[in-house]
């Protein structure tokens, strides 16, 4: 038989060897990676170990004010905490923000203020009123939605000659939609100066990752649209913020987009509305990567250079619930919204037949 003009095991074979994923920190902490730390100051390597904290700690106090009924719609970030706080941290105050709806923890490090966030989560108006400066959307609920927002602003900035960037993440079900693909392919043909996050949390709601793509790895997708892509270990917070920061620095330089796929694990439900990881996950695997969360190891890194220890992480979390809990009774305080002032908010220039409705509703709630 004549030899085939192309080894297709050999070719799929050779591009998942190109996406090795790149760790800095082993899971009890020790450095296995030294040629690769990034250069943070031990202010630095703290603050990022306080937001880590951060995240958990609103975390814990989101469900909890959830199954109190003082929130609304919430997406658990157990876990992801190295993922979304240690890459962030290597953006920068003009860079611009599009997240989706498990990423309020970036949001409030950009400057959201907790308050907001939770306005946001309960439905409210005043929680997608980001004030002057803020460069950040509010996140979003159609999921792939914000890389096209994202790719889209990342261009406007190539067009006037900005030196700051966009960034935007979605999980690893977003990954498969086609809003993604989409904004892939435009950003890589116009070389648009974003970074794209995937965040491979094992599973798009109950739909575990091996059956949604066949893919060896997400971040070869990259490939497709004709930029980088790197994996990353997520739950390792010294390499997502040094891989965070070289793709920062390429797409600055106007190389064109890096799409970046932390491996993490969702380690909770999925959100607050019903679902149970119980039914689709086995108490084994819950385990296993319970004891790979990130707040473990990097704690443990910390501690063995003195920069952390039992006392300071006890002080700093109770003083963040302080915080949140001040938030909380605030967003609680906030008058409650109207019906005419969604008809307001929704139409530009109503309708007569919405100008109507509006009065109609006005005279309802003024009794």
């Amino acid at each position: 038989m004549a030899k085939q003009p192309v080894d297709y095991e050999a070719q799929l074979a050779g591009i998942a060897d190109q996406f090795k994923m790149v760790r800095i920190l082993d899971e009890e902490g020790n450095v296995v990676n030294p040629d690769i730390m990034p250069d943070l100051t031990d202010d630095q390597l703290v603050e990022l170990m306080k937001r880590m904290v951060f995240s958990r700690t609103l975390h814990e106090r989101s469900m909890a004010y959830s199954r109190q009924g003082r929130l609304g719609f919430y997406a658990p970030t157990y876990g992801q905490e190295a993922s979304q706080m240690a890459s962030s941290y290597a953006f920068e105050e003009g860079d611009w923000l599009f997240p989706g709806y498990r990423d309020i923890p970036e949001l409030v490090a950009k400057g959201l203020s907790i308050e907001k966030a939770f306005h946001w989560s309960r439905g409210h108006v005043d929680g997608n009123r980001y004030p002057e400066g803020l460069n950040a959307m509010p996140p979003q609920i159609i999921i792939g939605a914000q890389l096209m927002q994202g790719m889209g602003n990342a261009v406007g900035q190539k067009l006037n000659g900005s030196k700051n960037v966009s960034y935007t993440y979605t999980g690893d079900g977003g990954s498969s939609q086609g809003d993604s693909y989409e904004a892939w392919n435009y950003a890589g043909r116009f070389k648009a100066p974003i970074v794209f996050f995937i965040q491979n949390n094992g599973f798009a709601i109950s739909t575990p990752r091996f059956k949604q793509s066949a893919a060896k790895t997400l971040a070869q997708k990259a490939v497709a649209a004709g930029f980088p892509g790197v994996q990353v270990d997520g739950n390792d917070a010294l390499a997502v913020y040094a891989v965070a920061k070289q793709a920062r620095e390429w797409v600055a330089a106007g190389n064109g987009p890096v799409l970046v796929e932390t491996i993490t694990n969702r380690l909770g439900a999925h959100s607050t509305s019903g679902d149970d990881p119980k039914i689709y996950r086995t108490k084994e695997d819950i385990e296993l990567w319970t004891s790979r969360e990130p707040l473990i190891r990097y704690r443990a890194f910390l501690e063995n250079k003195g920069l952390w220890d039992e006392k300071t992480e006890t002080e700093y979390v109770e003083s963040l619930k302080e915080e949140i809990q001040e938030a909380i009774k605030a967003a609680e305080a906030e008058p409650k919204q109207k019906v005419s002032d969604f008809l307001k908010y929704m139409f530009e220039n109503p309708g007569q037949n919405i100008k109507e409705q509006i009065a109609i509703f006005e005279a309802k709630e003024s009794d």
